[in-house]
């Protein structure tokens, strides 16, 4: 089992708990998403709890290169997050589960065996909205048609970094990143930082 999160605390408390679940014998670490991606790709695991927030890589990219690469393997999404638009973003990429943080450690356990089961486990929480925005037959809203470093890189624009930190960041050029802003800005018809922050907010992308 691998368990991915850039917080160390995190991952000890995460730990600790898989540690008590009957079967579990191998534990392995990753605090960044390149360094998980490069771990999923060459270790078998039976299962990935993979944090959504992550330094280089996403988790959501993460997923992505996981799906296209034709790996197969049982991931479940634990993030701050309980918007349905992450969880849905998350489950369209190959994941079998999506927890928050709040979620309760007996949660946790139950959400593990039902993945390592073959079925799919959603928190209560973000599956009673999920299922009010399916009800709702809301419009698609334009951010869901960007690839996952483009969604990153809307993210972190939207929350006030600068292109340079930006690239920093992700490990990318400042003319990358810049290319990246120019394709988001006509993807989504929006024309300046102050545009893509206010359509952040509004959709709950940034807190």
């Amino acid at each position: 089992m691998l368990i991915v999160d850039d917080h160390p605390i995190v991952r000890q408390g995460l730990r600790q708990i898989i540690s008590e679940i009957p079967g579990v014998v191998t534990i392995d670490e990753s605090e960044n998403g390149q360094d998980a991606l490069n771990k999923i790709t060459a270790t078998s695991y039976d299962l990935v709890l993979l944090d959504i927030s992550l330094p280089i890589m996403s988790g959501l990219e993460v997923l992505s290169r996981i799906n296209k690469d034709e790996i197969s393997k049982r991931v479940i999404m634990l993030s701050i997050h309980d918007e349905e638009q992450f969880a849905m973003r998350a489950l369209k990429l190959g994941a079998m589960g999506y927890l928050t943080k709040k979620s309760a450690p007996n949660e946790l356990v139950a959400a593990i065996g039902e993945v390592l089961r073959g079925n799919k486990y959603i928190c209560h929480s973000v599956a009673q909205k999920m299922a009010l925005y399916i009800s709702s037959n809301a419009e698609k809203p334009k951010h869901e048609e960007l690839s996952e470093r483009e969604y990153s890189v809307l993210c972190m624009l939207a929350a006030g970094k600068s292109i340079k930190d930006i690239a920093a960041s992700l490990f990318l050029s400042p003319k990358t990143v810049s290319t990246y802003r120019a394709r988001i800005m006509k993807k989504m018809n929006l024309k300046s930082n102050s545009d893509l922050t206010h359509y952040a907010i509004k959709h709950r992308l940034i807190e």
